[in-house]
């Protein structure tokens, strides 16, 4: 049974150049803080990477501080706007919980950026409600990603930094499973601050990084040695950092194969919702090439997945980041189809996918599907 892993937003295979990087560093053995041989070896090989992850977005080294994952990013610049005196942030209602659940975590009251049935952050409501904004609540503060981690629709972005920036607000970009998929600019996007995650475009896992423009304010959560220039204590994940790097590296030249995904993916999507009762979301808004997100009527998702694993078929329902549990997707239910998060799916393409790899999907999943269909009428 030949093999087909189709859930590369969850997490991508790691990239040969990624490993190597990774392992050399290993093999130096020194602390990035030391100032003997094996310790300016290791300093010089994070910095390196701190170059590479800057190139990818388009800053300067010194904007980046790596953190343990995009999850700890997201964290970070949450914190550190709260730190600063924001007292109402406002957080799309299908960000990652990593932003969600922080910004709840802080006692703020926090508000939900509502989403349009395409996927898309309400750009009208954003205006109402900046326009209505008052000095009694404090800075504005908004969490927007830069393409959803489950539909993969790409968010505006750029429209929505320059409401907020207008208004005298700032905005924090989750970029962690835009990056390495499609370009990625810090300053085109209009962003204060921006998460990445290695893992998501070919890196180690356990390794990300904060960007922070000249104007954000970066409060150290993580007490320690100093490290990251004062703003993240404890040593550094040497050879995550330079298989980051090297990803990174990677991502940002082989960028325009990435978009080779979207034809594969267009004709699954056309074979798959040629069936009765299927619902394809985001297909009416730009998207991520390698992303397709539907629900089955009667299919639930825990079921398809099964199924599909059992023919060596690898995706994830619709809120794969949450422990390995199989629930109904907040990001569907934000977009108003509660009723059919239950039975959602995400198949995702990666650098490693091939139009095979595709072509074996719509094959099984068609084949599963008429087969709970009988089930269901010889039941009825």
């Amino acid at each position: 049974m030949r093999q087909v892993y189709l859930d590369n937003n969850a997490t991508a295979p790691i990239r040969p150049a990624a490993a190597e990087a990774a392992a050399c560093a290993l093999a130096i053995g020194g602390n990035p803080s030391s100032v003997h041989a094996a310790g300016r070896l290791a300093r010089a090989a994070v910095e390196r990477a701190r170059a590479e992850v800057a190139a990818l977005v388009g800053v300067k080294a010194e904007a980046v501080t790596f953190t343990s994952g995009g999850t700890e990013a997201n964290g970070l610049a949450v914190e550190s706007a709260i730190a600063a005196g924001v007292r109402r942030p406002l957080v799309a209602l299908a960000e990652h919980p990593s932003a969600m659940q922080t910004a709840l975590a802080s006692g703020r009251m926090v508000e939900g950026w509502p989403m349009t049935p395409a996927g898309t952050a309400d750009l009208e409501w954003l205006a109402a409600r900046l326009s209505a904004w008052t000095t009694k609540e404090g800075p504005i503060f908004a969490v927007l990603s830069a393409a959803n981690n489950e539909t993969g629709v790409i968010q505006p972005v750029a429209e929505a930094a320059e409401l907020i920036h207008a208004a005298g607000g700032t905005l924090h970009v989750d970029a962690v499973q835009a990056a390495g998929k499609i370009p990625v600019d810090f300053a085109a996007l209009g962003a204060d601050t921006l998460s990445l995650s290695a893992h998501k475009l070919g890196g180690p896992q356990g390794v990300g990084a904060l960007i922070a423009g000249p104007k954000a304010i970066v409060s150290r959560r993580q007490h320690g040695g100093g490290q990251e220039r004062g703003l993240r204590g404890g040593t550094e994940n040497v050879s995550g950092i330079a298989g980051f790097g090297a990803a990174a590296a990677v991502a940002a030249a082989e960028l325009d194969s990435a978009a080779r995904q979207a034809p594969w993916r267009d004709a699954a999507q056309a074979k798959v919702a040629a069936v009765d009762g299927v619902a394809v979301f985001g297909a009416d808004a730009p998207r991520l090439p390698g992303v397709l997100c539907f629900a089955t009527e009667g299919f639930a998702s825990d079921r398809q997945v099964m199924a599909l694993d059992l023919e060596g078929v690898m995706v994830s329902a619709g809120a794969a980041c949450s422990s390995g549990k199989v629930t109904p997707s907040q990001v569907l239910t934000a977009m108003g189809f509660a009723s059919e998060a239950g039975n959602a799916i995400r198949v995702s393409g990666g650098w490693s996918t091939v139009e095979a790899d595709w072509e074996r999907f719509v094959d099984v999943w068609l084949v599963a599907h008429t087969r709970v269909r009988l089930r269901t009428l010889a039941e009825a």
